[in-house]
């Protein structure tokens, strides 16, 4: 989200920001909306204070016993209580309209992110650890789990539909253990992270806060009105038929407002991160500097309806509905953004070496960043089945974009407010893709999957899992 004040004063830098992220300039339309907005704001508050004026002036006049100068100025006065609603509805409807479009428009690169159109445009950091050779083909995450019996996905369509997957018996508890690995070694002295366990449903205002809203509408799941909606119209069937009875002569507003009545109801979204609430916990807050850096950990599921991936990894558990996920979020100062987040994305990394997988990290371009961040992070895992690199996690630097949407900012030892803070969150790392890692590396040559090191404490003294009936 954007200060249309900065736009005004760096329209140039706006606009040269849009063109890195393939958008047209914009500066040019939202200022003339700008313009009007305010001319609709100057309007209103001179009626307003004229209303005010003459309001007293009426007064001497009556003192004065000027009966007509006092009708004129309650002519004039009726005038503007009349006019005044309407100016302010204009006003409100041009704000509405400037925030908007303000609200559809993606986070400005940093210089130092590469330009690009998509994925081909990003550039690679650095790799760390070494591909593994095998003796034997290795086979990719479903095969093996399938072939163990402990990964599911027919039996999870039969509950759920498509993309969704039931985990069983050592591949069940190896989720969970990597997710257990995760916050411990996060929350440990070393990351310094604090460990949260926030909702999974979130309102609207937490939603536009980080950005999912209102652009990424579709990708998301909410919570279905339903059964309120179907309970509320029966409730409320009887005293309708009331109503029409007693207003015949508008059937059809009746019908609407309730109609209204009920669909107006709050709805809650399904978090597609944990981004979502550990972000918005410093929302229309103001933070003591002093408390700074905030960062926050939780492990939870997490859904994404997926709109845009028909077709893709439709085998597996590369993109699911639903998957668990720990998540690292900071909130901190603007000048230590830069720094934190080159510490959260080596925070995301120990995880893999602990874990032995060999990965690489990429930046992204400005073709391929998300919608509120200014510089991204990729880590990608190799994938011995597949033989390629998958993403296990997104670090992102947000800079202020969010912190505007939620009204976040900080505030000196003064007392004096001095600015929005920065955000930043990344995976640390996607649990469910971990699992398909640890599996397609740790596989031996008859389709058993070795428990690496670092989960054999979370794993109850299991050192393979192997398929249902063997020793696991």
């Amino acid at each position: 989200m954007y200060d249309i004040k900065w736009i005004r004063e760096h329209p140039d830098a706006f606009d040269r920001g849009l063109t890195r992220r393939a958008l047209q300039p914009l500066s040019g339309k939202l200022l003339a909306l700008d313009e009007k907005r305010r001319a609709a704001i100057t309007k209103y508050e001179l009626a307003q204070a004229r209303r005010n004026s003459a309001s007293k002036e009426i007064g001497e006049a009556k003192k004065k016993k000027d009966e007509a100068a006092a009708q004129k100025l309650m002519a004039e006065v009726n005038e503007l209580k009349v006019t005044l609603p309407a100016l302010e509805a204009e006003q409100k409807k041009l704000g509405d309209e400037l925030d908007k479009e303000l609200a559809q428009i993606p986070n400005l690169p940093l210089d130092d992110v590469p330009d690009g159109t998509d994925a081909g445009g990003n550039v690679e950091h650095h790799q760390s650890g070494q591909k593994r050779d095998y003796a034997f083909k290795p086979k990719q995450h479903f095969e093996l789990g399938e072939a163990l019996g402990q990964m599911d996905f027919e039996l999870a369509a039969k509950l759920s539909g498509a993309r969704f997957v039931v985990l069983q018996k050592g591949l069940a508890r190896m989720e969970r253990a990597l997710g257990q690995f995760m916050l411990d070694l996060h929350t440990g002295e070393q990351h310094g992270y604090t460990e949260v366990n926030p909702p999974l449903m979130v309102r609207d205002a937490a939603m536009f806060g980080t950005g999912q809203l209102p652009k990424f509408k579709e990708d998301q799941f909410f919570s279905t009105e339903m059964n309120w909606r179907t309970t509320r119209l029966n409730e409320i069937l009887s005293p309708l038929e009331q109503e029409i009875a007693n207003r015949k002569q508008n059937t059809k507003k009746v019908i609407d407002d309730l109609i209204e009545e009920a669909e107006t109801k709050e709805q809650f979204w399904l978090i597609p991160t944990a981004e979502v609430p550990l972000t918005n916990l410093v929302r229309e807050s103001i933070v003591d500097e002093d408390k700074l850096p905030l960062r926050l950990t939780a492990c939870t599921p997490c859904f994404r309806a997926e709109a845009g991936a028909a077709g893709k990894d439709t085998r597996g558990m590369i993109r699911q509905h639903q998957f668990t996920k720990v998540e690292l979020v900071s909130i901190v100062t603007p000048e230590k953004s830069k720094e934190e987040h080159e510490r959260m994305l080596a925070c995301a990394e120990e995880v893999l070496k602990k874990l032995d997988l060999h990965y690489r990290v990429v930046t992204l371009c400005t073709g391929d960043m998300g919608f509120a961040a200014q510089k991204t992070y990729d880590i990608e895992v190799w994938l011995p089945g597949q033989g390629a690199y998958r993403e296990i996690s997104s670090c992102s630097n947000c800079g202020e974009f969010q912190a505007q949407r939620m009204k976040a900012r900080y505030k000196g030892k003064d007392g004096k407010v001095k600015g929005f803070v920065h955000t930043l969150n990344g995976s640390g790392v996607a649990v469910g893709r971990a699992l398909i890692a640890v599996m397609e590396t740790y596989q031996d040559d008859q389709g058993a999957i070795v428990v690496p090191e670092a989960l054999k404490p979370y794993m109850g003294g299991m050192s393979k899992i192997e398929r249902i009936g063997s020793s696991e």
